[in-house]
């Protein structure tokens, strides 16, 4: 009986605290990250602490809007039980482990249940669509480090994103689509595709992010297929005193008040509901756009568990496993060349395959 190839998957995802008690330790480990603030180890550290402190008041009100703690790890594990189902087969043996960057399961304690586990294959699959250094770059790093610790000697296989992964576009697709048909009753519908923002001099280090969010946006429009749909790319959470990109969603929502149109909101670089979505969306928003004089908001969900979305990501995986392995393998968007243009110097895939 020939032995089943063991297949470890690794998806990551940002984390959040899963009570009070450890928001203010939750962003320390957030800002101590050199990929989002990068100081030197004892300034960064010293700064960490003081905007940790500074901004767990407010943290501790925004998740007591949600119970008290991040839904986010629980619902990372349903899309990890989700996709392990999906990828059972008679030749694999398939383990979806999930990693947190920033609060527990962290990758030191996940890369020694891989170790256990003694897979002959590592898939890493960000829960990031869209490549960024401070996202995917950082868990990346953070994986290899306590993968080394933890002596894993399976064939890495790193699934660098998949903005326009057609899983992924046509969960989003759908989503929008019923979205759009609510909205739709009240008059023509804008559609404020938002994602997370960031600061424009990561942007201007080469960060690949705002253009693969392009990429995103564009490939669920043609899908939806409305030719003059009105529709614009803008950025949410921004804080500290550094220049984000934009256009910023809270100005967005303004506009489709001054303009008196609908507003279908889809958070298209999310996958999952956390904070970021059930408060500063569903609520926070909520009542801007009320304010503003738009009349109705409709807030399309995260593509979650849907069928297309985890059909999507066991793609992605089992296209990674059926490729020649390399030292630093990278499966990228598209089968070929390199998706990112040139001045993406933050892109990890090389030029040409």
């Amino acid at each position: 009986m020939t032995k089943k190839r063991k297949v470890a998957v690794v998806v990551f995802n940002l984390g959040g605290p899963d009570r009070l008690e450890a928001i203010e330790p939750f962003l320390f480990n957030l800002f101590n990250d050199r990929a989002i603030i990068g100081a030197p180890t004892l300034i960064r550290k010293v700064l960490a602490l003081f905007i940790s402190k500074r901004r767990a008041p407010m943290a501790r009100s925004i998740y007591a809007e949600i119970g008290g703690k991040s839904p986010l790890l629980d619902r990372t594990n349903r899309q990890a039980s989700a996709l392990e189902q999906k990828l059972r087969s008679k030749d694999h043996d398939v383990r979806v482990f999930v990693c947190m960057r920033y609060w527990h399961p962290m990758s030191a304690e996940v890369a020694a249940s891989v170790a256990e586990y003694s897979p002959d294959d590592v898939v890493l699959l960000p829960l990031y669509p869209q490549f960024s250094t401070t996202t995917t770059a950082s868990s990346f790093k953070d994986w290899r480090r306590a993968a080394e610790k933890a002596n894993i000697v399976a064939t890495e296989r790193a699934i660098c994103c998949y903005p326009v992964n057609a899983g992924f576009i046509a969960a989003q697709t759908e989503l929008i689509q019923e979205a759009l048909a609510i909205a739709g009753k009240q008059g023509r519908p804008r559609v404020l595709f938002s994602a997370h923002g960031l600061p424009e001099r990561i942007v201007a280090r080469g960060d690949p992010y705002p253009w693969q969010v392009e990429q995103t946006t564009a490939a669920v429009v043609d899908a939806l297929g409305i030719d003059d749909l009105d529709h614009v790319v803008c950025y949410q959470s921004r804080v500290g005193p550094l220049k984000w990109i934009g256009p910023d969603t809270e100005a967005e929502l303004e506009r489709a008040g001054r303009d008196g149109v609908p507003v279908v909101l889809a958070p298209i670089s999310f996958v999952s509901e956390h904070s970021e979505t059930l408060v500063e969306l569903d609520i926070t928003y909520r009542d801007l756009a009320a304010r503003h004089g738009v009349n109705t908001y409709v807030r399309v969900p995260a593509v979650g568990t849907t069928e297309a979305f985890i059909e999507g990501l066991a793609d992605l995986v089992n296209t990674s496993l059926n490729r020649q392995p390399s030292p630093k393998a990278i499966a990228r968007p598209q089968d070929s060349n390199r998706f990112c243009p040139v001045m993406a110097s933050g892109c990890p895939c090389p030029s040409s395959s």
